[in-house]
């Protein structure tokens, strides 16, 4: 059933009246572009009305060529690597980078596994699905959500599948990269702020973790643990999580590097649960322990994909000082940051917080030219994380009627001021 006018969905909207601006442009009527389409003109008048939503990635790029322009000027949220469309002809359908995976963690992964018992089919090698988990965090750290739900749609059933039917021996590496998968697709719900999700993924990490036998991958699992509750507004859960798992490691998690990463991680998440208590005196101790531990370590490092170390945590001190609304404090902590060598995502969250710094300060070119160089890097991140849309909102309404054409492309772009 097409939906009637009243309750057309608004980006379909949008992105109809952009196919009519462009074919108008062109000067084609819609019974030829329609039809260059292969297509009938109502349908095309549908589109361009938003009631007809064009949700297959193959289309979109067809109707896109046919325009002579690129996906994203249509649709900015589509899914994209570098400028080229995540899929081709016969690709899934377009949807939010992690619907799919969404739906996936409201069910159980392995059901019919269980239910066809040994009969369910030969899995790949624990090497080849290992590699594939790989891949999974580098999408993550990369800011690429839509293709980290792709890649998840398949590679968390194998994985299910596989370590219910392996011998013995091969399940605690499997529960290991089962684990290791779910923290992933936590930290990537977190960046789009799905947090219930976020905290499926997170406990369903711990459980896996705990089967492989490897209690610091428990920790770094109570990691998004602690991120997912703060998303969720549940600051004493996450105060709780945070220092139980803390307590534990400085009692028996000894001096290797790989427990001083996690253990500095987790004190850098209780840093953002103290900020966001308000506790000014509590979060900047909890920085100041961070730093010590980083110390320890002499170099950044990427224990459980937790990317920590002495860059990592002066990240970190930008962003507890936003939130505590010590712009001056981030900006001066910002200015001898050398971020080049971490990943895509903590160099756009850098910049992303060096621009809700400026905001604070009513800095409203420095906070857009930071924004903009941070949705260069991690484009995804600037559209999905609340913080930075509320930042660029917030600069529409200083600027008001003297707002510049890249500060309201940007709000387009981000879907800013919806």
């Amino acid at each position: 059933m097409k939906p009637t006018g009243k309750d057309v969905d608004p980006q379909d909207r949008v992105f109809g009246q952009r196919v009519q601006k462009y074919r108008k442009e062109l000067g084609r009527t819609q019974a030829e572009f329609a039809a260059a389409l292969g297509k009938t003109s109502s349908w095309l008048s549908q589109v361009e009305r938003g009631i007809q939503p064009v949700q297959r990635m193959d289309l979109l790029q067809q109707i896109a060529d046919e325009l002579g322009v690129s996906v994203q000027q249509l649709r900015p949220s589509a899914p994209t690597d570098s400028g080229t469309p995540l899929s081709g002809p016969g690709g899934p359908a377009l949807s939010n980078d992690l619907d799919e995976t969404r739906r996936l963690l409201s069910g159980h992964p392995a059901l019919r596994t269980l239910l066809a018992g040994t009969s369910a089919g030969q899995p790949r090698s624990v090497e080849a699905l290992q590699a594939d988990v790989g891949d999974l965090w580098d999408l993550t750290h990369a800011g690429q959500l839509a293709r980290v739900g792709v890649l998840a749609v398949d590679l968390l059933p194998e994985l299910e599948r596989a370590v219910r039917t392996a011998a013995a021996e091969e399940r605690p590496g499997l529960y290991l990269q089962i684990s290791r998968a779910y923290q992933a697709l936590s930290a990537a719900f977190v960046r789009q702020d799905e947090a219930d999700a976020a905290w499926v993924a997170a406990d369903r990490a711990i459980f896996a973790a705990e089967r492989s036998g490897d209690p610091l991958h428990v920790c770094a699992s109570v990691f998004r643990m602690v991120q997912a509750f703060v998303r969720l507004r549940s600051l004493g859960q996450a105060e709780h999580a945070a220092q139980t798992a803390i307590d534990a490691l400085r009692e028996h998690g000894g001096s290797a590097p790989e427990a001083l990463s996690a253990l500095g991680s987790l004190h850098l998440a209780l840093a953002l649960v103290r900020a966001r208590s308000g506790a000014r005196t509590a979060a900047k101790e909890e920085i100041n322990q961070a730093r010590s531990i980083a110390a320890q370590l002499g170099k950044d490092r990427n224990d459980f994909n937790l990317e920590f170390g002495p860059v990592n945590v002066e990240i970190q001190a930008v962003s507890t000082a936003v939130e505590l609304g010590d712009a001056g404090e981030a900006l001066d902590i910002g200015s001898e940051i050398e971020a080049a060598l971490l990943s895509p995502e903590r160099q756009a969250r850098l910049l992303m917080d060096l621009g809700r710094a400026h905001v604070q300060r009513r800095h409203g070119g420095e906070a857009l030219n930071c924004l903009l160089k941070a949705e260069v890097i991690a484009p995804e991140l600037i559209r999905t994380h609340q913080a930075a849309r509320s930042a660029i909102r917030e600069l529409v309404l200083i600027a008001g009627e003297h707002a510049t054409r890249d500060l309201l492309d940007l709000a387009e772009r981000a879907d800013a001021l919806a």
